[in-house]
């Protein structure tokens, strides 16, 4: 019995072992036989509680803490081998160890303080992106402006990091133009401050998952420079590989590589292979998973009405009520969802007369996207009626018109660019920087990933109480610990 005892006392906390005693100790001679036999099932009863309870505690403890980001049905995408990959490597990214959070309970233990180590080095990355407010603001209007009826979905982050390193492989006019937009004074500075970045919202310590990767693909016939190759794997952390590229070997190793990065988000984008003509691919990859602080019952979703631009439609709607964070402007109001170890989720709902393209160009909404959200002014803490649909969007967008009209152009023009930083051949140019991202929430959490995808070609080539209820178009932001967007997204039908 002692053994039953202890699982017992794992299952159900402590329970007095008079208790446990009283209901298999041998009864008075005085009972009757029935009350024998109720003891007897009593005992059996509790021993089977005991049990069952002990197998759902192991459940419990051997349940992944966050979902895996899947884009799949079958949870894996069959466009998959990491051996296809790993025999093209020509350097290999080393990606910092990270101690995992040991669970509640454990405070002031080895595990809890190394974990917290890690958490405060984090900190110290902090405030990095602090200047890019200009650039989140400019590119989120340019790249999720005018989608009319269709989702949409951005990273912020992904993008700079892309362009970050686009700036890193160019020169001359080409660099100096993206070093405007990023607004960083040199590629010193660039450099150092895309490292502080990516070590501030790098997360794999099993209640969160941020993970930042980066690689560049170069074809096999052509010379690169090894300094600008080690540059690019110290400070953005991006593994290189090379061969043929064009083929259909090398097109399967491009697409594991991106879809075990991103959870198979690459199977469910257009164009998602390597032409013969291309001599760099450059690509960056965010994948993110998080869990609601506090989250939704799945007893309390229900069917409801989305207003959407193309008329009614009925989908799952996740409801809480509670005290939160309620924000205003002039245009819109939010409610902010934390994630637990992580950031938070805003949800930015367009006062009845506004537009999302409108919003996207008002001035003080986009300062409440792009900025930590505690120094805003008009918020209060309220009981909020919260009510939001449940949805799983994603989008696909080549950003090549958008960020000439941001002003970064001679990159993408054989006759100017400048790529002499990297390679010492001529006539190379940026085809395209495709960009796709999706984002899904549920009573659970969130999951999210993107890739940016900068393909280099080589000429000739193609060209109080408050009531919240997200039932119309309404625009969603996901931030790092330190306040970064991670991802913008607009909900035009979840």
């Amino acid at each position: 019995m002692s053994k039953n005892k202890e699982k017992l006392n794992e299952a159900f906390g402590d329970i007095s072992s008079n208790f446990i005693e009283s209901t298999v100790k041998p009864p008075s001679r005085k009972k009757a036989v029935w009350v024998r036999l109720v003891a007897a099932v009593v005992c059996v009863a509790v021993m089977i509680s005991a049990i069952i309870a002990v197998g759902i505690i192991m459940n419990r403890k051997n349940k992944p803490i966050i979902r895996e980001p899947s884009w799949t049905d079958g949870g894996r995408s069959e466009d998959y081998d990491p051996e296809s990959y790993l025999k093209y490597v020509l350097l290999d990214a080393e990606y910092p160890e990270m101690a995992k959070y040991p669970g509640d309970g454990k405070y002031g233990t080895p595990e809890y303080e190394a974990w917290r180590k890690d958490f405060e080095m984090r900190l110290e990355y902090s405030g990095a992106g602090e200047d890019l407010d200009e650039f989140f603001a400019e590119t989120i209007t340019e790249f999720l402006s005018g989608h009319g009826e269709n989702n949409a979905v951005y990273s912020p982050l992904n993008v700079y990091f892309a362009l970050a390193m686009l700036a890193e492989i160019t020169d001359g006019n080409s660099r100096q133009q993206i070093l405007d937009l990023l607004d960083a004074e040199n590629i010193e500075a660039l450099r150092t401050q895309a490292h502080s970045i990516w070590n501030a919202n790098y997360i794999d310590e099993g209640t969160v998952k941020s993970i930042l990767a980066s690689s560049l693909w170069l074809d096999e016939e052509y010379s690169f420079h090894e300094d600008k190759l080690n540059i690019l794997k110290e400070y953005y952390y991006s593994s290189v590989f090379s061969g043929d590229l064009g083929t259909d070997e090398t097109n399967f190793a491009f697409r594991s590589w991106l879809n075990e990065q991103t959870g198979g988000l690459a199977d469910r984008l257009s164009d998602i292979e390597l032409d013969p003509n291309t001599v760099l691919a450059l690509v960056t990859t965010m994948q993110f998973a998080a869990r609601w602080t506090d989250g939704f019952s799945v007893d309390k979703t229900e069917a409801d009405v989305f207003h959407s631009p193309n008329g009614d439609m009925e989908c799952d709607f996740m409801n809480s009520d509670g005290t939160k964070e309620y924000y205003w402007g002039d245009n819109f109001s939010a409610v902010e969802m934390c994630l637990t170890n992580s950031g938070k989720m805003f949800f930015i709902l367009p006062d009845e007369d506004v537009s999302i393209d409108e919003l996207l160009s008002d001035e003080e909404a986009l300062r409440f996207i792009t900025n930590e959200k505690n120094e805003w002014k008009k918020s209060k803490t309220t009981w909020v009626e919260f009510s939001v649909p449940k949805f799983d969007v994603q989008s696909d967008m080549n950003l090549k018109n958008g960020l000439q009209n941001l002003g970064v152009s001679d990159c993408f023009n054989e006759a100017v660019s400048d790529y002499t930083s990297i390679t010492d051949h001529t006539g190379i140019y940026v085809d395209k920087i495709q960009h796709g991202a999706g984002v899904k929430i549920d009573e659970e959490g969130v999951v999210a990933s993107a890739l940016t995808d900068v393909r280099l070609m080589l000429s000739p080539a193609p060209s109080g109480k408050v009531n919240f209820t997200l039932d119309r178009p309404f625009i969603f932001v996901i931030t790092g610990n330190d306040g970064t967007p991670l991802f913008v997204g607009v909900v035009n039908q979840p």
